[in-house]
């Protein structure tokens, strides 16, 4: 694929989807990395439907490290892996209380030694919560580009590596977004929407649906 497909790509996709956001409901870079945090194997809206009870009764570190790991079990019962989630996030929030004056931090190494944050929920704070140029590849977007062949990779690094090279400089904060939401919406797992995508002359799957 080369150069001016993958920008008309982007510029087909920012013009379909002209608000590319996270759907996980967040105020404050806090409340992201908890959502991101309890989002690993489940839904944004199942998610949103935990986080809307907790963050109105405890959206800091302190309160939240308050609610101990029984008291925030509660909110989060819910949500898949929600016991070693819940003891994550108070672990994570007595770091943030301990280390970094119960702020986020805006940097990968510090948040990757957060407890539960890994390279991909790292890369979602930076990009959503600090705009960086970073790509975190969950499902859709590793399915999005290697059916395209936009970023075609054998894991996720791969992809990543592959997008932070090819996508266009000025598409590289918003195209962590866009390439979820068409994955999510447009090219789904089991049967891509193929005859409603923006770029279905441009994609080069072999096995496109009518």
């Amino acid at each position: 694929m080369n150069k001016q497909k993958r920008l008309e790509i982007f510029q087909r996709l920012a013009e379909a989807i002209p608000e590319p956001e996270t759907e996980l409901n967040y105020s404050t870079p806090f409340e992201l990395l908890i959502a991101v945090i309890l989002s690993a194997q489940a839904t944004d809206k199942g998610v949103n439907i935990a986080t809307d009870k907790l963050f109105p009764v405890a959206n800091t570190p302190e309160a939240i490290y308050a609610l101990g790991e029984e008291g925030l079990k509660e909110y989060i019962k819910t949500i898949g892996l929600f016991n070693t989630k819940g003891a994550n996030i108070i672990k994570t929030c007595k770091m943030l209380i301990e280390l970094h004056n119960s702020q986020v931090p805006d940097n990968r190494k510090d948040l990757e030694a957060l407890p539960g944050v890994g390279r991909k929920t790292a890369n979602v704070v930076l990009n959503t919560a600090f705009g960086h140029p970073t790509m975190a590849v969950d499902t859709h977007i590793f399915r999005v580009s290697n059916r395209t062949k936009l970023a075609p990779g054998k894991n996720v690094l791969e992809v990543e590596q592959k997008l932070l090279k090819n996508v266009p400089k000025e598409y590289i904060i918003p195209a962590h977004h866009l390439l979820i939401l068409h994955g999510r919406y447009t090219c789904t797992a089991r049967k891509p929407r193929c005859g409603a995508c923006c770029i279905y002359d441009l994609c080069e799957y072999k096995e496109k649906t009518a």
